[in-house]
């Protein structure tokens, strides 16, 4: 089994022609309807993430004071 760091690393990204296919593909199996709430979901991970990670830094920033 090829690990997927060395294969991206070997091959390259994925082109044009791939990230077409990776949507239509995305877009057959969620359909049109539940892309949208897919990426409002990921959008609300990312902003936690974000939050949660200013929060550590500024306590790390308290303790160094």
């Amino acid at each position: 089994m090829i690990n997927i760091t060395l294969t991206v690393f070997l091959f390259g990204m994925p082109g044009t022609t791939e990230l077409m296919l990776i949507a239509a593909v995305v877009l057959f199996l969620f359909g049109g309807k539940k892309i949208p709430e897919l990426m409002r979901g990921i959008g609300k991970g990312i902003h936690e993430f974000k939050k949660g990670k200013s929060g550590i830094e500024s306590e790390i920033n308290k303790l160094k004071e």
